[in-house]
Parts: structure tokens; C-alpha cells; sequence
């Protein structure tokens, strides 16, 4: 059966995290669904001066009710902030979770976990300074590229995204498909 992965898209995302998320997990095979929170489907990125858009394939209404095996939440800001203030999320994110899915988080995105309390009593990673300032309850924060603590992964930011992305593939696909994308990315 063909894993399914939400990656909701919201105004002011980080670029790199989005299209590297989707790039990565298209390529090994996974459904990818991009959402946006409004019905405005033109994402314009956290760089608005590179003028870089994104477009989502549908809204999050849409698929709010859809079963995912991941959320893969890309940060930048005010993009996370966007992601953070919506409720509908945090209970998605929740929901999946407790369905044996996976909630993950790069960047600033990782305070959307924190809000919908999946990051209580584990080791996660942010972008400096995102999450330690407010932290989960008792949660450790550790400084690495990529964090998993069961079904939350967590990652620093855009120079991470591949490694992210990767951790996420091998969740869903297993060792040797993340050594197959990861083999497709090498420069020859």
C-alpha cells in the first residue's frame, strides 16, 4: 500500500524544507499531498524577495479528515507561526500519532509539535533558539541534525532537510529505499 505524507503549506514557509520534503519523498514513491491552510493555493515563501511561490495541490479543509502516515511540517517564518496558530493541525497531528503515524517538524516548525503537546518528555531539535526558549514539559533538547524520539522527528533547518526527509523515507520505506534516494542524490 502506497504511504501517504500531508505537507501543509502556509505563507512564509522556508522553500528549501518544503521542496526538499516533497522532492525526497516523491522520489521514493511516497503519495505526497501539499495543503494549504486558506483557500489561497499560491504560497509565497519566507523569502518573498526571491519572489519564489509555491502552489499546493489543495486545502487543508480538504483533507482534514484524510488519514496520513506522516506530517511533515516545513518551518521558515512566519510560515511555522502560520502553521502553529492553527487548531485543526494540532489535532491532525495528534490524531496521526496516535493512529502509529509520525508528526515531524524542521526548522522553526518544531513549536507547532510543542503547541499540540507531542514533544512532552522527549528529545527534539529546532532551528536555535525556537524551542529552547519555550520548551515541551520535560522535554531535552539536543543539538543535532535530526532527532526522532518514537513517532516525532525533528530537524535544525534548511541545511538538514535532506538528512530530514531521509529519516522520513526510511520510516516509511526502510533502510534500503532511503539508501536508493540517498544513492540518486550523490554527484558522480
Amino acid at each position: 500500500m502506497t504511504k501517504r505524507v500531508l505537507v501543509p503549506l502556509a505563507q512564509g514557509c522556508e522553500e528549501l524544507e518544503a521542496v526538499t520534503i516533497i522532492d525526497l519523498l516523491t522520489r521514493a514513491g511516497v503519495d505526497v499531498v501539499t495543503a494549504s491552510l486558506d483557500d489561497n493555493r499560491t504560497i509565497t515563501a519566507s523569502r518573498a524577495s526571491r519572489g519564489v511561490q509555491l502552489v499546493a495541490q489543495t486545502t487543508l479543509a480538504d483533507v482534514e479528515s484524510d488519514r496520513f502516515d506522516v506530517i511533515a511540517l516545513p518551518g521558515g517564518l512566519p510560515g511555522a507561526n502560520h502553521l502553529n496558530e492553527d487548531a485543526r493541525l494540532h489535532h491532525m497531528l495528534r490524531q496521526t500519532v496516535q493512529q502509529g503515524g509520525l508528526s515531524a517538524a524542521i526548522c522553526a516548525a518544531p513549536k507547532v509539535l510543542v503547541s499540540a503537546g507531542l514533544l512532552d518528555g522527549k528529545k527534539a531539535t529546532s532551528f536555535p533558539g525556537v524551542i529552547e526558549q519555550q520548551p515541551a514539559e520535560n522535554m531535552t533538547f539536543v543539538d543535532e541534525a535530526v532527532v526522532q524520539d518514537g513517532q516525532v522527528v525533528t530537524s535544525k533547518g534548511p541545511g538538514t532537510a535532506i538528512p530530514f526527509a531521509l529519516t522520513l523515507i526510511e520510516n516509511l520505506l526502510g533502510p534500503d529505499k532511503r539508501h536508493e534516494v540517498e544513492s540518486g542524490l550523490q554527484l558522480s
